[in-house]
């Protein structure tokens, strides 16, 4: 027999009865029922219940082993009772007859529980990964994210996509992130750069005559950490193609997310069609350039009405460059109790607050004043039917702007009885991100997102500059190696108006994919540089290796990455990142477990020629 096993904890069942079997695995639970021991054995696979009386040899060692503990035992397979079957487990049938047991690793006092629900501090499980990795929902992650990272190169040799792997020591390139830094022992005062993306080697494997290149890639980026970012390191799905444009990707690119989804999706609904959504509608309709499209809310411009209205607040606004009034329709938000709450939540968010109008039925003081008559006639008349009320619009909004303007309102936004609407006006950048929390947060309290699907959309035409407001420089707004639309005619008009063929996907909320068309012709690169104010020299400088092989015949040329952490973490119906990656740091970028980072010694100092300056406290 095997030295460990002759099957998982997984394996056995009816027709296994009669066998003398060894199994491995840790203690996962312990039951004394009064001289019979019952343990649920775990490894990897399985559970399988064993057990053990004082009759057996190895009732005195069991009768020590703790939650935790790693143990091998050997016994005779047994049926179990009908009373006693556990349909909920695939070994349920049968129960192991210990008659021999090995302690193979013993467990001190757990820091904290494998065995059920219990909620510990994030500290404690990073700092404790190995064992808050034994417990089931996270096994489970761990398995789904290997299982969509195999599914993922399937689908992408069946595509016809080759694998290739690029440097992971190179030299540094802004790519909008912090870079980790590398000091080089053979090169003093020199320094290489983990890669914060593929983005480079990936376009020359297209001008080195290789048309598909794909790569699951680890990427670094010293960034602030999030719930949906690590702070360190990530992978991504990482894909290039040459003679291609932009459809031609999106039509790659699908397919390949669209059955992982399935795949794995838990038999969520998986939208099929991803509408394409330009930067700047998505900014005014939704307030996010990665919105979720689950929620059906859209935002409005409704400058117009409340341009010279009553409301001062807003005429006034109005009456500056650049500003606008943008509503935020509520179905079944019509009461005063739920949009005070929204109010509220603006103000929480560092806005004065939020406006907003709700329409109800009209109340029998409002009808009595309207027809002349008693308001207990109006309620006769109400009750019976004789008369009907209509709607009124309520809300200080209503009182102000008047009736005119505050059913124009409601006609516009397609509202009615019931139904509500908030209001947010000032120049958009300085309110857009709000806006489209609030949409979400209405979204969600009404009831309006459907949890159970996967909605995608290309975010596309993104801005290529952008002005700033103070200096009035021009700078890129987003990536700067993006195709002009347009090409070098495009550069030749006002750069605001330039957009680029680059391309992000949101699903449910977050970006999972982003990509670009790229620039590669040298004219265009020098021209697109020199409008954000960056000579031909600091660009060969930056990008030398680049700007270098796209003299020499570069294909057209574009693609995308995909962010694997993100997709897994949807799949997983997880909140946050760090409950799909093995081994994740903290908040602040610690790795509890390994203690990292950690001070050098003081000969690696030396040895690379550097020394630490001490940080004021």
């Amino acid at each position: 027999m095997h030295a460990y096993r002759s099957q998982t904890c997984a394996d056995l069942n009816k027709s296994n009865v009669g066998q003398t079997v060894r199994l491995s695995g840790w203690v996962h639970r312990v039951r004394d029922h009064g001289g019979v021991l019952f343990i649920d054995l775990r490894d990897t696979y399985g559970i399988t219940q064993v057990l053990c009386d004082s009759d057996s040899p190895a009732f005195a060692a069991l009768e020590k082993v703790r939650s935790e503990w790693c143990i091998r035992i050997d016994g005779e397979v047994k049926a179990r009772d009908e009373s006693l079957i556990n349909p909920k487990l695939p070994t349920g049938e049968i129960e192991v007859y210990v008659r021999d047991m090995e302690v193979l690793g013993a467990s001190e006092e757990l820091p904290l529980i494998v065995f059920g629900d219990q909620e510990y501090p994030e500290e404690t499980r990073l700092r404790y990964r190995y064992l808050d990795l034994r417990r089931e929902v996270m096994q489970n992650n761990m398995k789904l994210r290997s299982d969509v990272v195999a599914s993922m190169r399937r689908r992408m040799w069946d595509s016809n996509f080759r694998e290739f792997q690029t440097p992971i020591i190179t030299a540094s390139s802004p790519e909008g992130a912090r870079d980790f830094l590398v000091p080089s022992r053979l090169h003093p005062g020199k320094f290489y750069a983990l890669p914060q993306a593929p983005q480079q080697f990936k376009q020359l494997i297209m001008v080195s005559g290789y048309d598909k290149y794909f790569q699951i890639a680890p990427c670094f980026r010293d960034e602030d950490p999030r719930a949906d970012r690590s702070p360190t390191d990530f992978y991504q799905l990482d894909l290039e193609m040459s003679f291609v444009e932009q459809q031609d990707v999106f039509d790659t690119i699908q397919p390949v997310l669209t059955g992982i989804f399935e795949e794995f999706g838990g038999g969520r609904k998986v939208d099929q069609e991803w509408p394409q959504i330009s930067y700047r509608d998505a900014a005014l309709w939704y307030g996010s350039d990665k919105p979720d499209l689950r929620n059906p809310i859209k935002m409005q411009v409704v400058s117009e009405h409340f341009a010279g209205s009553g409301f001062a607040i807003f005429a006034k606004l109005l009456e500056q460059d650049g500003t606008e009034i943008r509503a935020i329709p509520a179905p079944k938000g019509g009461s005063r109790k739920f949009c005070d709450r929204m109010n509220k939540f603006a103000q929480e968010q560092g806005l004065p607050g939020m406006g907003y109008i709700f329409w109800r039925e009209k109340t029998a003081d409002a009808v009595a004043q309207e027809l002349g008559i008693k308001v207990k006639e109006a309620q006769a008349k109400l009750k019976s039917g004789e008369i009907e009320g209509g709607m009124e619009a309520a809300g200080p909004l209503a009182k102000n702007i008047g009736p005119e303007r505050t059913e124009a309102i409601r006609q516009q936004l397609g509202l009615d009885v019931g139904d509500a609407a908030f209001f947010l006006g000032g120049k958009p950048k300085a309110f857009e991100t709000v806006a489209g929390k609030a949409r979400n947060v209405i979204g969600e309290e009404l009831g309006l997102t459907d949890k159970d699907r996967f909605a995608f959309a290309w975010i596309v035409d993104f801005p290529i500059y952008e002005k700033d407001e103070e200096s009035g420089k021009i700078d890129f707004e987003h990536n700067p190696f993006s195709m002009p639309q347009g090409g070098m005619d495009a550069l030749n008009g006002d750069p605001l108006d330039v957009l680029g063929y680059q391309y992000d996907l949101a699903c449910n909320g977050y970006e999972l994919v982003s990509g670009a068309i790229r620039n590669h012709k040298p004219e265009i690169m020098f021209k697109a540089f020199e409008i954000a104010g960056y000579g031909a020299d600091e660009v060969k400088k930056r990008f030398g290796g680049m700007v270098n092989a796209f003299q020499y015949g570069a294909p057209p040329h574009g693609g995308c990455a995909a962010g694997i952490d993100r997709i897994v973490m949807l799949l997983a119906d997880q909140d946050n990142i760090r409950e799909v990656i093995m081994f994740p740091m903290n908040q602040r970028a610690e790795d509890l477990m390994m203690s990292a980072p950690s001070e050098p010694m003081s000969d690696q100092l030396m040895e690379l020629g550097l020394r630490v300056i001490p940080q004021d406290s």
